[in-house]
């Protein structure tokens, strides 16, 4: 689903990125409370085609992460995939999204969804008071470490990430239930994480 192709913008609209390498469970679960409790008409799943915050890793191509986003949010009413940055050169900027998106969607209220672990080099992030003033932040937890912020926050905690499932993969334990079944039929079917280079 193109956001660029809907005739009417929604009103309310989450930006959620990240590598999604790969999307799991704990993703779906906080952009439902987002969707519920920020009251949202729409939360966009943008996979990164190049985090400039982690300049040294090797994600899965993003043709393959946007194919797993798109078979873990299927028929699910207020999720959509927005590929901008896997069609944009060099590093995936946020506040660049965030103007496409605004240009997109000039009347929306934008949020962007914030992981915890990512507030101590906020300020070290491209035009961050310029984002600011672009969107509204909202931070959700991970894991057990918490941060002193100003931000509303998403209030469930969850301990699960795509680390771990990447190195499950690697050595053969299972990720049944850590991932929608969707997606694990994808990791299967391209022999996604079999080393742990990723």
């Amino acid at each position: 689903m193109n956001p660029a192709s809907e005739p009417s913008a929604p009103r309310r609209i989450a930006l959620f990125g990240g590598s999604f390498d790969p999307v799991h469970h704990g993703h779906l679960i906080l952009a439902r409370d987002a969707l519920e409790q920020l009251q949202l008409d729409l939360v966009l799943f943008i996979p990164a085609a190049h985090s400039p915050h982690k300049p040294d890793t090797n994600p899965a191509p993003g043709h393959l992460r946007a194919e797993m986003i798109a078979a873990a949010i299927e028929g699910e009413q207020g999720f959509a995939l927005c590929p901008l940055e896997l069609s944009r050169e060099g590093p995936s900027y946020s506040i660049d999204t965030a103007h496409a998106l605004r240009a997109l969607h000039p009347d929306a209220e934008l949020f962007f969804l914030l992981g915890e672990d990512n507030l101590p080099l906020l300020h070290t992030w491209r035009r961050i008071d310029e984002l600011r003033a672009a969107v509204r932040f909202v931070v959700y937890g991970r894991g057990t470490t918490s941060h002193a912020h100003d931000f509303p926050r998403l209030q469930r905690r969850l301990d699960l990430s795509a680390t771990e499932i990447r190195q499950r993969v690697a050595r053969g334990a299972s990720i049944r239930y850590l991932i929608p079944d969707a997606v694990q039929n994808l990791i299967h079917r391209h022999h996604l994480y079999r080393s742990t280079h990723h």
